[in-house]
């Protein structure tokens, strides 16, 4: 790589992972998905990267697992399915407490199937309309359905953008991913539904009852069967060895074969946004991953000789922290064969880039997603607010995982 190219790395590299971190620029209306577009465009247009390179740079496993699981998303959210849900939430709980508990549970094992993301966009109105109505106080269920989607979504290859890339980049069967992680996510709900009831004890003091009306919805129930039946169908290809990407695309294809919806309903719902962001990061990543090879290379080496899982996992909390886990993810995963067992490596990072994500209200687009669409209802969960239980809730997931996978 020629110097001024390595120059104009250097500089577009950086301030579009900063970007990409904090979620915009001042002044300027970008998202995440424009800031890694305009800055990967960059680096091609100034001569850095090459367009060919730029091609190759996008991994188109991921690309096309994430639209799959979003078309499959969609059809479920349009059968009602995520209504339905919500309505045996609310009909099955009968206080505070147990209210809490079916969400954070019901939140954490949808979001290992679904992506934590449509999770809390599904869930988010559905709480606060609930919570609300109730006169409890909303902020420790919001907290407590942020914090679920996360945790719960580390159980699977599919339950977030960074388990994708890790299911890609890794190769591991889906079956023994889930074994591996699945009980730390099961851990993770407990302790979030302990920690919360102990940080709001007011709202969870025994004796209350809860007396919720379930509000009316409409079920598609053509629909609503045959995705079921078509995700029944995905599981089991999953578990037989077929490679994941073929399996959802074949699932979500079976889904778009219908003579009652129009494929423009379907497409209108589906985030484009996400898939640019994608395969703009990929591309910056791949731009600047050379020159921070030696850098995040001896320091995932230095972390793993000396602590082995508990380094790798204290380098990727941090690291998802300071620049969102997915490109934490893309830094470090060149290295991954270099520094340990690969699985075992593996698994450590989709632990703890997952788990991070419950540290502070910036730490993940779910908690964002949450705090974004309570503003609109007018509920505000402030920084601290959120700090002081997601702190906790972090460092006590990190341990248990990391004790876990140190077992085997």
């Amino acid at each position: 790589m020629n110097v001024p190219a390595s120059w104009i790395i250097v500089v577009v590299a950086p301030l579009a992972l900063l970007g990409i971190a904090l979620g915009r620029y001042p002044v300027f209306r970008m998202n995440r998905a424009t800031i890694a577009l305009v800055g990967a465009t960059l680096l091609i247009l100034s001569g850095a990267m090459s367009l060919e390179s730029a091609y190759e740079a996008v991994d188109l496993n991921t690309i096309v697992l994430i639209f799959a699981m979003m078309v499959l998303n969609v059809n479920l959210r349009l059968a009602g399915f995520f209504n339905i849900i919500s309505a045996k939430i609310v009909s099955f709980a009968k206080t505070p407490r147990q209210l809490l508990f079916l969400l954070i549970f019901s939140s954490g094992i949808l979001s290992g199937l679904f992506l934590n993301d449509t999770i809390v966009l599904m869930f988010t109105p559905l709480i606060l309309d609930i919570v609300m109505a109730l006169n409890r106080n909303p902020i420790p269920y919001l907290i407590a359905l942020a914090t679920a989607a996360n945790i719960g979504s580390a159980a699977t290859i599919v339950g977030n953008p960074q388990n994708m890339l890790i299911g890609m980049y890794s190769e591991i069967p889906f079956t023994a991913f889930f074994l591996r992680l699945a009980p730390i996510s099961l851990a993770g709900l407990f302790l979030i539904f302990a920690v919360i009831v102990l940080m709001y004890r007011k709202e969870f003091r025994s004796g209350e009852k809860l007396e919720p009306s379930v509000q009316e919805f409409r079920i598609f129930k053509p629909l609503l069967y045959k995705s079921i039946l078509v995700m029944g169908l995905m599981l089991i290809a999953f578990c037989a060895g077929v490679k994941i990407p073929l399996a959802a695309i074949g699932a979500a294809s079976l889904l778009l074969v219908t003579r009652r919806i129009k494929p423009e309903r379907i497409f209108r719902e589906i985030d484009w946004s996400l898939l640019v962001f994608f395969s703009g990061l990929f591309i910056i990543t791949d731009s600047f991953a050379p020159l921070v090879k030696d850098i995040s290379g001896n320091m995932s080496g230095f972390a793993m000789d000396l602590h082995g899982i508990a380094g790798l996992s204290l380098v990727s909390a941090v690291l998802s922290n300071l620049i969102s886990n997915v490109p934490a993810v893309l830094l470090i995963s060149p290295h991954i064969k270099e520094i340990l067992d690969a699985n075992a490596a593996w698994l450590t990072l989709a632990m703890a880039t997952t788990l991070a994500g419950n540290f502070t209200l910036l730490g993940s687009v779910a908690n964002l997603i949450v705090a974004e669409m309570a503003k609109q209802k007018r509920v505000i969960i402030k920084f601290g607010e959120y700090f002081k239980t997601g702190a906790i809730i972090t460092v006590l997931s990190l341990v248990a995982g990391i004790l876990w996978l140190s077992l085997f």
